[in-house]
């Protein structure tokens, strides 16, 4: 239990970079937050990341048709290829090259690939049917023409044509099928890049969009010869040749970011460079609406299968939003931290996680949906602090600032009603608030002084001196009046805030202190110092009862322009961030690494090493100096600049101010580095947060099974279940294969080929292995839609327990989700029973009478 969590969630970050994809039924949207792939339940108000990464970040993300399949792309080409039912990793790919698109085709037959040499790679898409097939990626075609890198890719509905527009002013049309390869042509006349093509409903109209806001539509006509406009292009009767010439009027120094069509109801959308985005109803270019949704330019647009939702997301400043543009309304409104998370609470109970950035914005997330609630702007400096009060009231929560000032805000009505100051300009380093939520203290990077304060009359009571270094962090204890203070002048001080001498016993250490966390119980104090150790101490006897040394375990990766490896760096051998689980027994630590480590208190020793991400975007996620990443010069190959993405105007302007060293704020000059900067157990102890440069990662303990190739072998394939069904008659060696390839259809199809009669055998013989799995099973058929053979079920339900009760009784707690769910099950087909019987016990009393009366056999004559 200690050891078993697993990564579960990423919050603080809904959108980084690239395509945005809506699910087919379009309930869904998902979304590349870094490496990984986030996605948003849009109608259950409910959000998940997958667990697998890339080693960069993700520029591509494409869905089959069937919801089965995802596909996602790092900036190196790299691809995973996902069972996005499972959620788990079939097969790693590399393209090598730059993906500039991918999407399946409308049969989900084939996946398009568009490289950033021009060139469309067409691939079949992995088949489960069949049989052994080593090499899932198979490449079809490849595609040439472009002589620049293609920004748009389009599909037609028949999966018979590919419209490709590319940055050199040109659209291409494609054919899949070799019949109509006399269709392929060029589409020329744009004076601006060109992104996005799309065919109308009928096929027989294209739209094409370039970035200086010009929008032509090209009929497949015989043209006028006579009139100089219309482009002929090859020598045919018939021919692609534009009929109408529209622009879209923004204001000087506006591009066309991006584009999406939806050919059911002929609706464009259009995001500017200016964060506003254009409806228009085709063909008439109408414009239905606009509105501005954003500061910054709008990255990438999206269309669900109805085409009602719009998805927009904006990578400057993080932003994912879904609008519904028949009602105006947002159905989602979602913006992550723009810059590293540095303090994190849970709330009492549980329910909400608290981030505080250094961008000065407070963020209340939810921890089962993932959405942020609210977002608190008042700080204008970094959050260095977050605090609950332990009893009393628990939606009141405290935050220090280095903008000098403490703030309480109220979680019901979401709002800051009081805001504690000192009497000189200091800088707040950390915070902290007795269990009664009467007192709240900070302490400072300036004066090394701790401010305490009266909550309830907002008056500074008093400041505790003694430290002579910055304070790095505070803790109370539960008894309220013990407070632990930790300082850079290598002491931990314990003061007794409520008695008349104020007296603070020091604790001396042998560096400067970074962080500390007192036991629950308030006896015993972990402390993390510079060297990277450890030490315990004992509250009541002040001395030393424990130490770990951690520089081995919590040492990272090297930076960018280190030309040493990880081992021999010293910027990450030590902790900044501590914390116990609810009963004392393990802590968490983390610092400027990678790693998250969990030790065990009273045995000393690490249990586990988390690696919190594999980003290789980031500094400080690779171990070893490769010479084959330096240059001849000896600049890393990595920080040169990259060509293609300078290639327009206005990413090659450099708008900052002469002399200023920052520059534009908007654009990130450095890389930024991974660190671990807060760390919190939730109160019920099965999850623990970590802030953390890629967002705000969740780890618990799952109890939800995806996939266990258990025992998998080459023999084991769905043609040997089926035979061992059909022809051997084996349905114990056709069910234990079915549920070793985990595949739900064929699991249903021997389930229901057993008789009634073999129900007690097999369920004799069947391993114990499956037991939790065969249960879930049972248990997921309560939709009648999917099983109706109630009586069928409850007959299996009753021949498992029968066999399996005592094992199950003295393994409850392994097995608990899958009772829980058959309890469930059963529970709510006896109330349908119930509801049915009630219904029909009138009935049932009304013919017994009219048995009695003789009416029935008359009308039973009448019947016949």
């Amino acid at each position: 239990m200690k050891t078993e969590f697993k990564f579960s969630n990423l919050l603080g970050t809904v959108y980084r970079q690239g395509n945005l994809v809506f699910t087919p039924d379009g309930s869904s949207i998902l979304s590349p937050v870094g490496n990984r792939v986030s996605c948003f339940d849009l109608q259950n108000n409910k959000s998940f990341t997958f667990s697998y990464e890339h080693r960069k970040n993700i520029s591509q993300i494409a869905l089959n048709p069937q919801a089965t399949l995802l596909l996602s792309v790092d900036d190196d080409g790299r691809a995973i290829l996902v069972n996005y039912v499972r959620r788990s990793v079939l097969y790693h790919f590399n393209f090598k090259a730059k993906v500039n698109q991918v999407s399946f085709s409308p049969d989900g037959k084939f996946i398009s690939v568009a490289t950033s040499t021009g060139q469309i790679q067409l691939w079949r898409t992995p088949d489960y049917k069949v049989d052994r097939e080593f090499a899932p990626f198979v490449r079809h075609r490849i595609y040439a023409g472009h002589h620049a890198e293609i920004l748009g890719l389009t599909w037609s509905k028949d999966s018979r044509f590919i419209l490709s527009a590319s940055r050199d002013l040109s659209v291409r049309i494609y054919s899949i099928e070799s019949e109509d390869k006399a269709a392929a042509t060029i589409l020329a006349g744009h004076k601006d890049a060109v992104i996005g093509a799309y065919f109308s409903s009928d096929q027989e109209t294209i739209y094409t969009v370039s970035r200086d806001g010009a929008f032509f539509t090209w009929k497949y006509t015989s043209p006028d010869r006579n009139d100089p406009d219309m482009m002929v292009l090859d020598e045919q009767d018939m021919r692609w040749t534009i009929v109408e010439r529209n622009y879209f009027n923004q204001e000087s120094g506006v591009k066309t970011r991006c584009s999406a069509f939806y050919s059911n109801t002929n609706m464009l959308v259009v995001g500017f460079t200016n964060g506003v985005f254009g409806l228009y109803e085709m063909p008439g270019f109408n414009q239905v609406h606009t509105l501005s949704i954003s500061q910054h330019e709008i990255d990438f647009v999206a269309i669900n299968h109805t085409g009602e939702w719009l998805g927009f997301g904006a990578s400057k400043l993080g932003q994912l939003l879904v609008w519904e543009w028949q009602s105006e309304s947002y159905i989602l409104k979602q913006q992550g931290h723009y810059d590293s998370i540095s303090s994190l609470v849970y709330s009492p109970d549980g329910s909400k996680i608290i981030t505080g950035a250094d961008d000065g914005k407070i963020k209340v997330w939810d921890a089962h949906s993932g959405f942020a609630l609210v977002t608190f702007t008042q700080h204008t400096a970094s959050v260095t602090g977050l605090e609950f009060s332990k009893r009393g009231s628990h939606s009141v929560l405290f935050s220090s600032s280095l903008d000098g000032s403490i703030r309480a805000w109220d979680l019901v009505r979401y709002r800051n009603f009081r805001t504690f100051t000192a009497t000189e300009r200091i800088q707040f380093s950390c915070v902290a608030v007795d269990p009664a939520g009467e007192v709240v203290c900070a302490g400072s990077l300036d004066s090394f002084e701790i401010n305490l304060w009266s909550v309830q009359t907002g008056q500074l009571l008093d400041r505790l001196a003694g430290h002579e270094g910055p304070i790095s962090c505070l803790s109370f204890a539960d008894d309220g009046g013990t407070l632990a203070s930790a300082s850079w002048d290598k002491t931990v001080r314990i003061w007794d805030i409520f008695s008349r001498h104020g007296t603070a016993e020091p604790l001396e250490q042998q560096t400067d202190v970074l962080s500390i966390a007192l036991r629950p119980d308030s006896k015993q104090v972990a402390v993390a110092t510079l060297d990277g150790q450890l030490s315990f101490w004992d509250i009541e006897l002040g001395k030393q009862v424990g130490v770990i040394d951690g520089r081995r375990d919590i040492v990272g990766g090297r930076y960018l322009d280190d030309r040493f490896a990880a081992k021999n760096s010293a910027r990450s051998k030590h902790f900044s961030s501590l914390t116990y689980n609810s009963d004392g027994s393990v802590v968490l630590a983390g610092g400027n690494s990678k790693y998250i480590c969990l030790y065990d208190v009273s045995n000393e020793v690490l249990l586990r090493k988390y690696t919190i991400s594999r980003n290789m975007a980031l500094d400080g996620t690779v171990e070893f100096l490769n010479s084959r990443e330096i240059t001849d010069s000896g600049a890393p190959l990595a920080s040169l600049p990259d060509a293609d993405e300078d290639s327009d105007l206005e990413s090659r302007l450099d708008r900052s101010i002469p002399g200023a060293t920052r520059g534009d704020l908007s654009i990130r000059k450095t890389r930024p580095a991974i660190k671990v900067s807060g760390l919190r157990f939730a109160p019920t102890g099965s999850a623990f947060a970590a802030g953390s440069t890629e967002g705000l990662l969740v780890y618990s303990v799952e109890d939800e099974f995806y996939f266990d190739p258990y025992d998998l072998d080459v023999d084991v394939t769905p043609s040997s279940v089926l035979t061992a069904l059909t022809h051997e008659h084996d349905y114990l060696k056709a069910l234990v294969m079915a549920f070793r390839l985990n595949e739900r259809y064929l699991i249903q199809r021997v389930y229901e080929s057993v008789s009634v009669r073999d129900i007690p055998i097999i369920s004799r013989k069947l391993p114990v292995v499956y037991l939790s799995l065969f249960l879930t099973f049972i248990s997921s058929l309560a939709d009648t839609d999917v099983s109706p053979h109630i009586e069928f079920n409850l007959r299996w339900i009753d021949a498992l327990i029968t066999v399996h009760g005592r094992f199950l009784k003295q393994n409850r707690l392994d097995y608990a989700p899958a009772l829980r769910a058959l309890a469930k099950y059963v529970s709510t087909f006896g109330r349908e029973i119930g509801k049915v019987a009630d219904q029909n016990s009138y009935l049932v009393d009304y013919l017994i009478t009219q048995r009695n009366a003789g009416a029935l056999d008359t009308f039973e004559k009448v019947m016949t």
